[in-house]
């Protein structure tokens, strides 16, 4: 795989390019300060300890030493402030990265989720990006400088001693060769490793998700067998790495120090073999010294490849992620909207081939309300996903008001939609929080107003906090009905033109049916409301009731010309009211 994302990952440094060169200066700065240190040794050996007792200046060595304490002390001071540069920086690239990731899956379309598991997307913003912030805070630097490192010693080791200078040249081939061999294999155990940890993360947010179905259908086992395989997979691909960092980590890089000793050990012996070459003291020194400050970095290129291939891996996913196509939104904008809908001959598929709406047409006026029913596939959701332009339709088109929803800003258009589920969703926040969804347009006193008005006034009450109670995620700590209320003061909050109630009255008392009827009606005046139901007594009012089935439109008309007729809406509506007479009975 192509080092394309690397440099892509590179270019997101540019805008704190600044920060960046100054920690290079910094981290240039303190490698020729740690290489001036021998350079001193050396001139104390040869030019002073040299000359025996009697001969030595000590105030000239003195004087070194005190240079080399300094030079040491002013390199501890830029590394110190390269580390601090180089890693803030980094912190904050990646701070954008992540900023952009969770920003751009806002804008993707709903089928993307589709068939995606949320721990994957979680994995991505959090572990993903974090393997890519240790690649800015401490690879990156570690790379700059130690590859300075390396190459200023090289130089040096080449001025001092062109034998020493040129067995040093052998290695870097060598080196080369380690570093392709290395990503070739280990490119392979550092995605499934990668995979195998987005697939935990998924797996371990849909059981706790679902922890409860889990328990009561005994399923903890299986649930436990599966999660066992995925993290053998982890396990088996880390183990993997392991092998392979074993045999090309740091004992190839001892070993290569090992040769270049006895190397170095040949060039001196035949050196002394000729007095006009022998290596002085200080000389064998310095070099001894360089030749180990080359290959303690090279022990940490090597110990940090691993890390590297990571930060790329991962880098590949979280680009994935970037480069799926947002939703397109278009320039339109609604200037009047009144409520009326028409569904034009429209037909529509989720996958090519299989239509789940097959040429719709419903004229929906002002303020009417329409009963959607049908059984399960019958097209009931799809009909509000292309009301919610969530998707546009495949043939047909969608008029609000007159205009294609094709030309409608998606924004524009959704303002004007609220909507119930089935099952709401309550956030981990204040109650204020959860009805006006941080839109401080909607006052504390309207948000409340609308509480009031469904019906919350006993919720209220139940709440010591009142709009300032926290409420857990998902609203564990409430019942259905509770939680029901809160999503109709929301719709009401919002003020929309159009109100979408998905099952709305479905899996709940009859009690509780009767209060969410009653926040149904609240809601609903005055404005165009689509109802799913399967509870036909929710919809007996609704000026129009369409019967689905397989995507199509097989009955329409209002509860009592549908009863009349006798066909199967009738046929449902009988099954219903049977069964709850026996259910009282």
């Amino acid at each position: 795989m192509k080092m394309s994302e690397i440099k892509r990952l590179l270019k997101y440094s540019l805008n704190y390019k600044w920060w960046f060169t100054v920690g290079s200066v910094m981290m240039v700065l303190m490698v020729c300060l740690e290489l001036i240190g021998p350079l001193i040794i050396m001139t104390v050996l040869d030019d002073h300890i040299r000359l025996g007792a009697g001969n030595i200046n000590v105030e000239a060595v003195f004087l070194l030493l005190a240079v080399y304490a300094f030079i040491k002390l002013f390199h501890a001071v830029a590394a110190y402030f390269a580390q601090i540069i180089l890693q803030s920086t980094g912190a904050k690239v990646v701070q954008s990265i992540r900023h952009q990731v969770f920003e751009h899956i806002q804008r993707l379309p709903i089928r993307y989720f589709d068939n995606l598991p949320a721990g994957k997307v979680v994995a991505r913003i959090t572990n993903d990006t974090e393997s890519m912030l240790e690649f800015f805070t401490y690879v990156l630097p570690m790379f700059l400088v130690n590859g300075l490192t390396m190459l200023a010693i090289t130089v040096a080791i080449f001025i001092v001693n062109i034998y020493a200078g040129m067995i040093m040249l052998i290695f870097v081939p060598v080196i080369l060769l380690w570093i392709i061999l290395y990503r070739k294999y280990s490119n392979e155990y550092n995605h499934l490793k990668r995979e195998r940890n987005s697939d935990m993360n998924a797996a371990i947010n849909e059981s706790i998700n679902g922890m409860t179905t889990i328990q009561v259908f005994n399923r903890e086992r299986q649930i436990e067998s599966e999660f066992k395989k995925l993290n053998d997979e982890y396990r088996e691909s880390a183990t993997k790495l392991v092998k392979l960092n074993g045999i090309t980590g740091d004992n190839l890089a001892s070993g290569m120090q090992s040769f270049v000793f006895a190397l170095m050990v040949i060039v001196f012996s035949l050196a002394f073999l000729s007095p006009s070459e022998a290596l002085t003291v200080g000389t064998m020194y310095l070099l001894v010294d360089y030749i180990t400050r080359f290959f303690n970095p090279l022990y940490e290129i090597v110990g940090q490849i691993e890390i590297f291939e990571q930060a790329r891996v991962a880098a590949v996913k979280v680009f994935e992620m970037i480069d799926e196509e947002e939703e397109v939104d278009d320039d339109g904008h609604m200037n009047h909207f009144h409520g009326d809908i028409h569904f034009k001959n429209v037909s529509f598929f989720y996958k090519e081939g299989h239509l789940v709406l097959k040429d719709i047409d419903l004229n929906v006026g002002r303020g009417e309300t329409i009963g959607l029913v049908g059984h399960t596939g019958s097209g009931k959701s799809s009909i509000i996903n292309l009301l919610m332009r969530f998707y546009d339709p495949t043939d047909g088109r969608i008029l609000f008001s007159g205009k294609d929803t094709k030309e409608i800003n998606k924004k524009d258009l959704r303002k004007h939609i609220s909507i119930v589920l089935q099952d709401p969703f309550i956030y981990a926040g204040t109650l204020l929080y959860n009805i006006r969804l941080n839109n401080e347009n909607i006052s504390r006193e309207s948000a409340e107003q609308a509480l009031m008005e469904v019906g919350g006034r006993e919720l209220m009450e139940k709440l010591d906090g009142g709009l300032d109670t926290y409420l857990p995620e998902r609203g564990a700590t409430l019942s259905l009905g509770e939680r029901q209320l809160i999503s109709f003061a929301r719709a009401l909050a919002f003020d929309p033109k159009v109100l979408v109630l998905d099952e709305a009255t479905s899996n709940v008392d009859s009690e509780t049916e009767q209060m969410i009827q009653h926040a149904m009606k609240v809601v609903s005046r005055k404005r165009t409301t689509f109802i799913i139901a399967h509870r036909l007594s929710t919809i007996q009012h609704a000026d129009q009731i369409i019967i689905l089935e397989e995507g199509n439109i097989i009955e329409r008309g209002s509860h009592q010309k549908l009863m009349e007729i006798k066909g199967v809406y009738a046929e449902m509506f009988n099954v219903q009211v049977s069964d709850k007479s026996m259910l009282n009975a």
